[in-house]
């Protein structure tokens, strides 16, 4: 199992990541929440991982706190959920968000994710209720730590941003209008997905 990754940042396409390690290419996926907040392409990342395995491929999923790891594994473990829901979940709304969703009985948020159709939110918000508690409470996950955001990447925000929507699942249709919509002169990519984002839910 792959628990850890320390190394150069090669590429962030949100969600998509590439980390050299001695020399070795990792493709890591990475939630939003992460990926915005990495520093800029070729500086030293470290990423906490958890590795899933189908019988197709072995597939690298990194988050930027050990509390988001833990957030994205109880996450999976709900009926319906998994790795690439999991994803657009944690991508879909900062962490903080989605346990606040949870501690409101609130199911209105979540049903606005790729994915996510009220029966699914229905149950993670049962399920997740107790796995919340198991680690370490609603008030300790609402105060997670972020590290400090990234820097505007040299590459066309536009399609950087429709690329990140449809690889989390949103429709290219669906994600060109909302990038449309609130896209304006000198916005970075990060800040184009969050707005789009924000303009879909």
């Amino acid at each position: 199992m792959i628990g850890r990754l320390q190394g150069t940042l090669l590429e962030n396409k949100a969600p998509d990541l590439l980390i050299d390690v001695g020399g070795v290419g990792y493709d890591v996926q990475a939630p939003l929440s992460t990926a915005f907040r990495l520093p800029a392409v070729g500086q030293t990342v470290v990423l906490h991982t958890h590795l899933a395995i189908r019988e197709d491929a072995h597939v690298l999923f990194g988050f930027s706190s050990k509390d988001e790891r833990a957030l994205f594994r109880a996450l999976i473990k709900t009926s319906g959920v998994g790795p690439k829901l999991g994803l657009a979940i944690l991508s879909g709304m900062e962490p903080d968000r989605f346990v606040q969703c949870i501690h409101d009985d609130d199911p209105s948020m979540l049903v606005k994710i790729p994915g996510v159709g009220k029966k699914t939110a229905e149950r993670l918000i049962v399920e997740m209720r107790d796995r919340i508690k198991d680690l370490g409470g609603t008030e300790r996950l609402l105060a997670m730590p972020l590290a400090d955001q990234t820097e505007p990447r040299d590459s066309s925000a536009e399609e950087d941003a429709e690329t990140a929507l449809v690889t989390l699942g949103y429709k290219p249709q669906q994600a060109a209008r909302a990038i449309a919509k609130v896209n304006k002169p000198g916005i970075s990519s990060e800040e184009l997905i969050k707005a789009a984002l924000k303009q879909m839910m």
